[in-house]
């Protein structure tokens, strides 16, 4: 048996793997992605394996996706909700992972956890591999697909899809800002005062009316996967989904959504999407904001409002995962400076709040 990578048993997971996935003889795992929330697995058939390339069949490869090893905040990192997501919308042909296991059997793992299919393609988390691999006619392509796989969520029906309980529409903004409060109070390992100015400002300008779908609650382009075409064939990380205000998912693209001009410029750095949309042929902000807009209909008034709630939201994630470094509850590399990216996120936000034709979202 191979080594253990951290938070994983393969002697106790295979018994489990072999009844619930597919029959191997052994397998490996090793941490993939740029995640920094949930921990993601590639889980693979060992090259020893008797099964692996049998009739002449390539070795397999499947995905297993797991809460942090420490800091587990409440409400977050769900994998029941995110199984049954990706589990309800992969017969529609929306582009999702197939959902193949769930499993909450303490024994198996320490947290609930679930397997799904591994789609082979390109994860654009590397500007240099992106522009080697795509032209600039590619790229706006790429930048088209992203709102237009974006607005065929949000056209898809709950109900339709056997997820008319799988959240609370009604208020979903101002339960929002309250949650992510919460969540920065159960998250702080320091003052933060710009993060309590932006609550204060993101509590009295609560859009009155929003219209209501299905949300992923991370929707950028370093969460999908392409193919050699600059197709989505894959939307990943689901652990925020659920059902709400579809503009939430909007203004988190546009926060990730970099065009060179000097508004957006005031985005995350260190995050590989903003660099790549960046890059000659993609659309400009106003551009993809209009091409949603098109699409799919709707109101587009209160989006400053979900551009700077995508800033604060980051910003609490960013020092969830500092508490969890601190913790020793992180996997892999990278941890050890990001706690300095939670003011500058903040302070992106406050701009944009300064900026917006939404006036309750100035400073007093």
């Amino acid at each position: 048996m191979a080594d253990n990578p951290p938070g994983l048993d393969l002697e106790v997971l295979l018994p489990w793997f072999r009844e619930h996935v597919a029959e191997v003889d052994s397998i490996t795992a090793r941490v993939i992605g740029h995640g920094r929330s949930n921990i993601t697995y590639a889980i693979s058939e060992s090259p020893e394996s008797g099964s692996a390339g049998s009739a002449g069949r390539p070795a397999r490869t499947w995905v297993l996706r797991r809460p942090p090893l420490s800091h587990v905040l409440p409400t977050a990192h769900d994998m029941a909700r995110e199984f049954r997501v990706m589990s309800a919308l992969h017969p529609t042909g929306y582009p999702v992972p197939e959902p193949l296991a769930y499993c909450e059997d303490p024994n198996i793992l320490d947290r609930p956890f679930y397997v799904m299919s591994f789609i082979d393609g390109f994860v654009a988390s590397d500007l240099a591999e992106f522009e080697r691999r795509y032209s600039e006619k590619v790229c706006e392509r790429v930048s088209r697909d992203l709102i237009e796989t974006l607005v065929k969520l949000h056209l898809t029906e709950a109900t339709s899809v056997g997820l008319a309980d799988f959240g609370k529409p009604k208020g979903f903004a101002e339960r929002q800002v309250s949650r992510w409060v919460k969540q920065l109070e159960k998250s702080k390992t320091r003052d933060l005062p710009e993060l309590d100015e932006l609550a204060a400002r993101l509590a009295r300008s609560v859009p009155p009316v929003t219209p209501e779908g299905i949300v992923h609650g991370d929707y950028r382009l370093d969460n999908t996967v392409l193919d050699n075409a600059g197709k989505i064939i894959g939307v990943l990380d689901w652990e925020m989904a659920t059902l709400g205000d579809p503009l939430a998912d909007l203004g988190m693209l546009i926060m990730y959504w970099s065009d060179g001009s000097p508004a957006s410029k005031v985005s995350a750095p260190g995050i590989s999407s903003i660099a790549i949309t960046a890059l000659p042929g993609f659309l400009s902000r106003e551009q993809a904001i209009a091409e949603y807009a098109k699409l799919s209909g709707f109101d587009l008034t209160y989006l400053d409002f979900y551009v700077v709630l995508a800033y604060f939201k980051l910003a609490i994630i960013i020092e969830g995962i500092q508490a969890r470094f601190l913790g020793g509850g992180t996997v892999g590399e990278g941890f050890d400076q990001i706690g300095a990216l939670v003011g500058v996120l903040a302070n992106m936000g406050i701009h944009i709040a300064d900026e917006s034709g939404i006036k309750s979202l100035h400073g007093t």
